[in-house]
């Protein structure tokens, strides 16, 4: 009887540490595929009982990010034409302070981006904020202009968008072996890059980064 009290619990002790196991390398098997290196929380399975924490909520006013001088942008290569715009080039909006973002409307994290975007343009485009989004298609359907016309129709972009169907201009701006979609830059009123971000989200950030811009003057 004692030995048998010894295997129960031998066995009892064996099943705990195969559940603590499962539980501690269950999940996904690489989030380094996941778009623009964001995680999406909510594909993301989570244990009964667990508990998530919130993040914590975004002031509504921050202090403004570094804004270093890059530099000049640089220049937009092989363009296929502009939609929604009569200038055809960045140098035309000099004297404004310019947003310019890479998309593609088939991208779910781009199209995450937008809501933002379109509160920016709303509350700074009457100051001298521009945004332009460089379309750059990941598929050939993306490529297609009736395609892109109806999709920012139905997503509610309304700024110039500048179409990069060879993706040259795409490659020229992001140094290095990768590319994002999105990836927005903030050009100050001269032209410079001030500011670059990949990915969702630091949505205060550059809102912040924005309203200093426009309070500089140009050189």
């Amino acid at each position: 009887m004692q030995f048998s009290g010894r295997l129960v619990a031998l066995v009892a002790t064996g099943a705990l540490a195969a559940l603590v196991g499962a539980v501690v390398f269950s999940g996904p098997d690489d989030a380094s595929d996941v778009a623009a290196d964001q995680l999406d929380p909510s594909s993301i399975d989570t244990l009964p009982g667990a508990v998530i924490t919130a993040p914590p909520t975004t002031p509504s006013t921050i202090p403004p990010p570094d804004l270093p001088n890059r530099g000049p942008h640089p220049p937009l290569r092989d363009i296929d034409g502009w939609l929604q715009s009569d200038v055809s080039s960045l140098e035309e909006l000099r004297g404004q302070v310019v947003a310019v973002q890479f998309w593609t409307f088939g991208c779910r994290n781009c199209k995450a981006t937008l809501p933002h975007l379109q509160e920016l343009y709303a509350s700074y485009h009457e100051q001298g904020f521009e945004i332009v989004g460089v379309h750059s298609p990941e598929f050939s359907y993306e490529a297609e202009v009736p395609n892109i016309v109806e999709a920012a129709a139905d997503l509610g972009v309304t700024w110039p968008i500048a179409l990069d169907p060879t993706k040259h201009t795409f490659h020229d701006w992001q140094e290095g072996r990768r590319g994002f979609w999105p990836r927005i830059y903030l050009l100050d009123r001269d032209g410079n890059v001030r500011y670059d971000h990949h990915g969702e989200g630091r949505y205060a950030e550059i809102d912040a980064a924005v309203q200093e811009l426009l309070a500089e003057p140009s050189a």
